[in-house]
């Protein structure tokens, strides 16, 4: 193909206007090389939404811990959990931990 062949064609004159050619490099310039561009908002975004999971988690563990709070007011709960996680004992007791062996 000539130049006169490509330049008479209704696609190269829409893409040549000048108007279309500004067009088409700003909506460059803002999708992809200015600071505020569609890829760093999309990553933001991603963040956002991983912040925002990250918060239900903690939200939830919160809500577990209070819970065992307010199970620890009880002075036999306390003793109880002293016992099972820390393996406190009374002065006159002797406690034996069991290992289970998991191998088959």
């Amino acid at each position: 193909m000539k130049l006169k062949d490509i330049r008479t064609k209704r696609w190269f004159r829409i893409l040549s206007n000048r108007y279309v050619l500004v067009l088409i490099i700003f909506a460059f310039w803002m999708f992809f090389l200015d600071s505020n561009s569609w890829l760093i908002h999309h990553e933001l975004d991603q963040e956002i939404n991983e912040l925002e999971t990250n918060k239900k988690y903690y939200q939830k563990e919160i809500a577990k811990d209070k819970t065992v709070i307010e199970k620890l007011n009880d002075s036999f709960e306390l003793e109880s959990y002293a016992r099972q996680n820390y393996y406190m004992k009374r002065p006159d007791e002797d406690i034996f931990i069991i290992e289970y062996d998991t191998i088959d």
